[in-house]
């Protein structure tokens, strides 16, 4: 099953390819930012925003809260686990 975990931009790692550095659960990782960043909201601007992270891509920002409460739901479902071992690359 794949799902969108959330997940908090920390750094843009390569603004010309907008590619940004996101904590998910404690794992950082890569991502491409394409589908957030717009003319009127730059790569840069994107730090410290929480965004829906789906096989390597930021597909949309959500709040903070918004994020916890997704991230809470998915740990109570169980479901957060394999999302986790799958980004640190454990099968």
């Amino acid at each position: 099953m794949c799902l969108g975990i959330p997940g908090q931009i920390v750094e843009i790692t390569d603004a010309a390819n907008l590619l940004a550095l996101v904590n998910v659960g404690g794992v950082r990782r890569v991502i491409n930012i394409a589908f957030i960043v717009d003319e009127e909201r730059d790569a840069e601007a994107c730090v410290g925003e929480w965004v829906l992270v789906h096989v390597g891509f930021a597909m949309s920002r959500l709040d903070e809260d918004e994020a916890a409460r997704t991230l809470a739901l998915l740990h109570e479902l169980g479901v957060a686990q394999a999302e986790f071992d799958e980004l640190r690359g454990v099968a």
